[in-house]
């Protein structure tokens, strides 16, 4: 479903984001944008997780 939206952006913001996406419009920027998020929910998700029992060791150090 699409609906109308009236919305005050950071114009930069999305400026960036449409140079980084190489979108051509303000509308796909945000959409694509959207997509991203939506896309990483079951990363962070996971990293909610790990948080919860512990987080994650730096064998690194």
């Amino acid at each position: 479903m699409v609906r109308h939206k009236h919305l005050k952006l950071d114009q930069s913001k999305i400026d960036r984001a449409k140079r980084l996406l190489g979108t051509d419009t303000e509308r796909e920027t945000i959409e694509r944008a959207l997509d991203l998020v939506l896309a990483e929910a079951p990363i962070l998700q996971v990293h909610k997780r790990v948080k919860k029992v512990g987080g994650v060791e730096d064998v690194f150090r």
